[in-house]
Order: structure tokens, then sequence, then C-alpha cells
């Protein structure tokens, strides 16, 4: 199953449409006190195969992390677990700080 990507300015247009989408923010707890979207669940990618029971198999879920690699990891891990729509925010919350929103720390 091929992994869905999307770009921080794409992810900003559908949340302001609405689109009901599961934000799973992968990022260990210190670097979410540094810069979160708004509404994110948040399990770390080290605990992914013990949590992802907790979300919804069927739901839109964007995967996201600093930069896109651990969250790439995670929407394969969730295909391999039965989620059919995972998928990846390419440049994860750097590129956001540089696309959508510049007021966001960066580290």
């Amino acid at each position: 199953m091929a992994m869905e990507s999307i770009r921080p300015k794409e992810l900003a247009e559908r949340l302001k449409r609405g689109d009901e989408l599961v934000l799973l923010d992968v990022r260990r707890s210190g670097e979410i006190e540094i810069c979160a979207l708004p509404g994110i669940v948040h399990l770390p990618l080290s605990d992914l195969a013990s949590g992802h029971h907790e979300l919804d198999p069927d739901a839109e879920i964007v995967c996201i992390c600093h930069h896109g690699i651990r969250s790439a990891h995670a929407c394969m891990m969730l295909q391999s677990y039965g989620f059919d729509t995972t998928i990846n925010l390419t440049g994860g919350m750097d590129l956001w700080s540089m696309e959508v929103d510049s007021s966001m720390a960066r580290y």
C-alpha cells in the first residue's frame, strides 16, 4: 500500500474547510511543548505499537513529526495494523512553520 503525503499548505486548507482529520503527532513530549497544532492526538512513535488501539482505524489520520521521517514510519506502522487512510505531513512541523505559520517556534 502506497503512503499518501500532504504539504503543510494543503493540510491548512483542509483544516480551514473543516475536513474531519485526526492529527496524530508522534513527537516526544518535550517537542510538543515547543510547538504543536491545536487539536492533536499525541502518541509518541515509541508508544504507537501499544497505543494504536486508541485510534479509529476508519478515520483519516495525518501523522505529524518534526521533519516528516518519524511520521512516515508511523504511517507505515498504522497501515500494517490495518489502518486504511494514513497521510504523512511532508516536512513536518518545521515546514509548517515556514509555509503556514511563521510565528510557530522552530527547533
